[in-house]
């Protein structure tokens, strides 16, 4: 495992140690899926995922107050995904915020908007076990708000929810798939994947989305979305952002006071251990 080290000071009195995971893309199959599920499975056979991890859980079990994943967790829908995902998620120390996968039916067959997402949504049934739209936990003092932006929107519902986790009074770390845009952030991904390619981060302007036209009228802020992100950046009751989602580490400030923690991916046994004081 590799564990990245990070530390938040935000003034507790006794300190609260997490470990922050994310895109573990875990890809399962059994007899109940078709031929093209069989065959997204086998891309990633040489890889064993699945054992890292675990080996991430079991870190966070015996060192850590919470484990955090924020999405990606299995990498397209499966009856067999979503068992191991349930199973994961009935664990007292994982917290968990939805990422695009958990949608995703064969990997970027579509244009994945809400209604996509809702079709996917009904195929697991009984769920995943935990809130994948909105969530919230307290541990240690400082309350965990998990918000789904798995396809870099957000919807009025869910900031009025966090108008009223904020109203709790608690310092608040924010849990997303999809980081918030930030200049430095977008400049590494730029400098990493080449001018022009796609960013996946929301609250892009037009001078910041990707070439791509595919990929910009998804990531385009749509709605209440860019308002959303200038509302959480000017919260200095939210602590720190953690997200995933653009497969590469980085840390850099949203808003004074305010961090935002990308970790790279879990498949590659990257982890992100983080104290906060």
């Amino acid at each position: 495992m590799e564990l990245l080290h990070s530390t938040l000071q935000i003034g507790l009195e006794k300190p609260l140690k997490i470990l922050h995971v994310t895109d573990s893309h875990i890809a399962l199959v059994d007899e109940r899926d078709d031929e093209r599920k069989h065959a997204l499975a086998k891309r990633f056979a040489s890889v064993d995922r699945e054992s890292a991890f675990r080996e991430q859980l079991a870190y966070a079990n015996e060192n850590c107050d919470l484990m955090v994943h924020t999405g990606d967790l299995i990498d397209f829908t499966s009856q067999a995904g979503f068992a191991f995902a349930r199973a994961v998620l009935a664990e007292d120390k994982v917290f968990f915020a939805a990422g695009n996968h958990e949608f995703s039916r064969y990997v970027g067959e579509a244009y994945e908007d809400r209604a996509y997402k809702m079709n996917s949504f009904r195929e697991m049934a009984p769920g995943l076990g935990a809130p994948l739209f909105f969530n919230a936990r307290t541990v240690g003092g400082v309350n965990f708000v998990a918000i789904d932006d798995s396809y870099h929107q957000f919807e009025p519902w869910q900031i009025t929810r966090l108008e009223k986790e904020l109203a709790k009074g608690l310092p608040v770390v924010l849990c997303l798939h999809a980081p918030l845009f930030e200049e430095s952030l977008y400049e590494h991904m730029t400098a990493r994947n080449g001018a022009g390619t796609s960013t996946y981060l929301v609250g892009c302007d037009e001078d910041h989305l990707p070439d791509d036209e595919w990929r910009a009228i998804e990531i385009r802020p749509r709605g209440i979305t860019q308002e959303a992100v200038d509302f959480i950046k000017s919260q200095p009751q939210i602590k720190a952002v953690l997200a995933g989602h653009v497969h590469c580490s980085f840390v850099s400030d949203l808003a004074p006071g305010m961090p935002q923690f990308v970790t790279g991916c879990g498949y590659d046994g990257v982890a992100r251990e983080i104290t906060i004081l």
